[in-house]
């Protein structure tokens, strides 16, 4: 059975880091793309950025570019999201996912569904 499990969320103030992971079990993760999204309440689903292993782009929603970065730990079977310079409204429940069927090219932003497989996600809450 494939899982995803994010974990690393957290209380952090504004201007503070944390790094989430994303553990896979079921299949090796790092050969097929990866997608964070997250979901504020009272909003819908927004995309952060997927990465697409066919050739390692990475692909940043604009209001996270510059301060989100991802990595992976082939090891550990985890990718992981370094959020630095944290704001208010990055305040969301993060989710990681994966195509399904599993592929290595990353879908449009548009184009993940409830039919993907994603984790149960991991609570980041920015405030003084």
């Amino acid at each position: 059975q494939l899982q995803l499990v994010e974990s690393g969320g957290g209380l952090v103030q504004p201007g503070g880091s944390l790094r989430l992971s994303c553990a896979a079990s079921g299949f090796t993760l790092h050969y097929y793309a990866i997608g964070w999204f997250r979901q504020a309440p009272g909003k819908e689903r927004e995309g952060v950025l997927c990465i697409s292993q066919s050739d390692g782009s990475t692909y940043y929603a604009d209001s996270v570019k510059g301060r989100f970065t991802i990595s992976t730990d082939n090891a550990k079977n985890t990718v992981y999201l370094q959020m630095n310079g944290l704001k208010p409204e990055d305040t969301a429940v993060y989710y990681c996912a994966a195509p399904r069927p599993l592929r290595r090219l990353c879908p449009p932003t548009t184009g993940w569904a409830q039919q993907d497989y994603w984790g149960q996600g991991t609570q980041v809450t920015v405030s003084s």
